[in-house]
């Protein structure tokens, strides 16, 4: 959790120093080349702008949220954000190990897979000894889990 306040909080003091400080040169640069109802820099730059602005606060508003997650109410026993689960696929015939982590952190190659995603959706809040049942556009499959550490197990 701790690295993904560290790389939200990097990316926006990245784009703050991109808005005060490269953009407004940019604009000024492009300005200064007249006309601007035909001049690409300048409608390059500010719609640049526009987008960091826009990128800005999705991140501000991202790290609040990511702030205000209360460990305290993540289950001990069953399947929440932080947790690695070693699931049965019955379809395929084998086991496959995901950790739950934030959308930033999904890297699905690796086995991090989003609270958010089809297959973190459907794990959450289950105990070792239920299944899971994954609706994809590749069809069902159900993920018998196996194996539970949670946040809490790893900590301790």
């Amino acid at each position: 959790m701790i690295d993904i306040k560290k790389k939200l909080q990097e990316e926006i003091a990245a784009l703050e120093y991109e808005l005060r400080n490269e953009l407004p040169r940019e604009i000024l640069k492009a300005r200064a080349h007249g006309d601007l109802s035909e001049n690409a820099e300048y409608h390059a730059a500010k719609d640049r702008q526009g987008f960091v602005n826009a990128r800005l606060n999705q991140l501000k508003q991202r790290l609040a949220e990511v702030a205000m997650i209360d460990f305290t109410k993540i289950p001990r026993n069953r399947v929440g954000l932080g947790s690695t689960v070693v699931v049965m696929d019955s379809q395929r015939d084998e086991e496959i190990t995901y950790n739950l982590v934030t959308s930033e952190e999904a890297d699905a190659a690796n086995g991090k897979i989003s609270t958010t995603s089809p297959i973190g959706r459907a794990l959450l809040g289950k105990e070792v000894g239920d299944t899971a049942k994954v609706q994809s556009p590749g069809g069902s499959k159900e993920l018998e889990i196996l194996k539970l550490t949670t946040i809490h197990d790893a900590v301790e």
